[in-house]
């Protein structure tokens, strides 16, 4: 096939038809038939030589052009004696040659024998289907997150094959509702969970078991979400079986779940019809983590909520006749509003509650009566006061000591005297037992860290100010992590001694800052970037 004046309108026509077909840009056509032609004419010229192909975008002619690049080495070092020059080679060309000038010349027309054209034409197929599945990508990469109608091709392995237009998506065996099962030609509704660049093209994967695939469908059936007047604040599914829906109004006058329920539960059955009767709890969000937590435990009622920050957990009361119902079948209900909460809960009963609070109050107590030498009776008055520790005994003020009946000034200097001289015995205890295990005088000249602490420290090596500096923050106060979907407690060196993440950060920087390990100028200036960027997301 020669490229002549009879074909090369037939050029571009091919190109539009291609690309009006595929749906991509034709200038990509043109570019894959100029890169095939090139390939045909190297055969046929030679692989060693640089040869290109311009088609005129407008008439069609292919014009076929071979390249030389300029080199500044010796003739004999020359690599590729048919696309490079010498500079004195190239003056017979140039005025003045200098290296990576080129020198371009016209070469005429090939003609394309049959193994050349089937070449060209796998070029151009090879070209086409990429850029097909770069248009692909680009295009579901955009409607990632949002809810695509499709219809069912086929079933592989329990998972299924969903023509979703331009594309096919697949929807996992472990991503369907239950044991929902599909025919070829029906008709589905799925969540864009994800798109990827894979070499055999774009996969797009499915879901109907998201928590996102609910909140886009309850989108679609309440205008007031769709509109932002209310937001969907969390979602904790059971696939097929049940559902918790957090949202908050932010007009007073809407109901946020009135508005999701709809007339006569219109809306919420649209939902319910599509993810096969799955039940949903539509709950009011609340920025108060416990009142929160009381209506995500709906229907069951709660009689007192305790929140630990720190451990990020939570500590529920129920009346005994509410446990199986705050419990759920199989504990799905504190299980969905756990997930819903993102805090872990814990549920017992008032009994259970009470006989907790009695071994913490036995406890106390005995610690009073064993380290300050009082009576079971005398004891018993500090706990019921709050006092939970020495520390709080001896270095309260006088004032809130005298509130106990029958403890006059005396008798409140003489137990602060006691617990001084107690604590004081067991900071000296400590400190010589550290000193025995090594620990250094940089880390008792610390401020902030007691006896007991050091000694907590070298225990566990930690005997330096420099291995203190080297510390992170949770291995100081502990923490959660989750391992296998649950949260694992890591137990801190001064956990026991109530050093929270915050205050053992500042430790540790205050540590690097002595050491000279961290500058408190870039402390600062990062500090001001920070505020920068919260105070221009604000406007924003």
């Amino acid at each position: 096939m020669a490229i002549t004046s009879a074909n090369q309108l037939e050029l571009l026509q091919t190109a539009e038809a291609v690309a009006r077909e595929k749906m991509i840009d034709p200038g990509l056509v043109v570019e894959a038939m100029e890169e095939s032609l090139a390939r045909a004419a190297k055969s046929r010229y030679g692989a060693e030589m640089d040869i290109r192909v311009s088609i005129d975008r407008k008439t069609g002619k292919a014009t076929f052009t071979r390249v030389r690049t300029v080199i500044d080495e010796a003739e004999e070092e020359m690599e590729n004696y048919q696309a490079q020059l010498t500079v004195e080679q190239a003056k017979q060309y140039l005025d003045d040659p200098k290296p990576g000038d080129t020198i371009v010349d016209e070469v005429p027309p090939v003609d394309m024998g049959r193994i050349a054209a089937q070449s060209a034409k796998q070029v151009i197929l090879q070209k086409v289907r990429e850029a097909e599945r770069d248009r692909q990508f680009e295009e579901f990469q955009d409607r990632a997150g949002t809810i695509i109608n499709g219809v069912v091709k086929r079933e592989e392995y329990g998972n299924v094959i969903v023509d979703i237009g331009r594309g096919e998506g697949v929807l996992r065996r472990n991503e369907k509702i239950g044991r929902e099962s599909y025919r070829p030609g029906d008709r589905i509704r799925c969540f864009i969970k994800d798109v990827r660049r894979e070499t055999r093209g774009p996969q797009i994967f499915l879901s109907r078991t998201a928590p996102e695939f609910m909140a886009e469908l309850f989108k679609m059936e309440v205008p007031e979400i769709y509109d932002g007047i209310i937001e969907i604040k969390a979602v904790a599914r059971d696939p097929g079986s049940r559902a918790k829906i957090a949202v908050i109004s932010y007009e007073n006058s809407i109901d946020p779940v009135g508005a999701c329920v709809g007339m006569r539960g219109s809306r919420v059955q649209a939902v319910v019809n599509e993810l096969q009767g799955e039940k949903i709890d539509i709950i009011p969000w609340n920025e108060d983590a416990p009142t929160f937590l009381v209506n995500a435990l709906q229907p069951a009622e709660v009689s007192k909520v305790v929140l630990d920050e720190d451990a990020g957990k939570i500590e529920v009361v129920v009346p005994e006749e509410q446990l199986s119902l705050a419990i759920g079948r199989r504990g799905q209900n504190v299980r969905l509003a756990s997930q819903l909460t993102n805090l872990d809960i814990d549920i017992m009963t008032e009994e259970e509650e009470s006989r907790r609070r009695q071994a913490e109050f036995e406890v106390r107590t005995k610690l009073f009566m064993d380290t300050l030498d009082l009576d079971e009776f005398f004891a018993q008055l500090l706990v019921s006061e709050g006092f939970t520790n020495l520390e709080e005994v001896a270095f309260v003020e006088v004032d809130e000591l005298l509130v106990i009946d029958g403890v006059d000034a005396d008798t409140a200097g003489e137990l602060q005297a006691r617990a001084r001289d107690y604590i004081d015995a067991q900071n000296k205890k400590a400190e010589e037992n550290a000193r025995s295990l090594g620990a250094e005088d940089s880390l008792f000249a610390f401020e902030g860290l007691t006896p007991q602490m050091v000694e907590a420290l070298a225990e566990d090596g930690v005997k330096t100010l420099e291995d203190f500096a080297t510390c992170a923050d949770w291995e100081l106060a502990g923490g959660w992590t989750t391992v296998d979907g649950e949260r694992v407690k890591d137990d801190g060196l001064l956990e026991k001694f109530d050093v929270g993440l915050e205050e053992a950060q500042a430790m540790v920087m205050t540590a690097r800052i002595q050491l000279g390990w961290v500058d408190p100028a870039d402390l600062e200036s990062d500090e001001a970037e920070e505020d920068g960027e919260t105070a221009e997301e604000a406007e924003a």
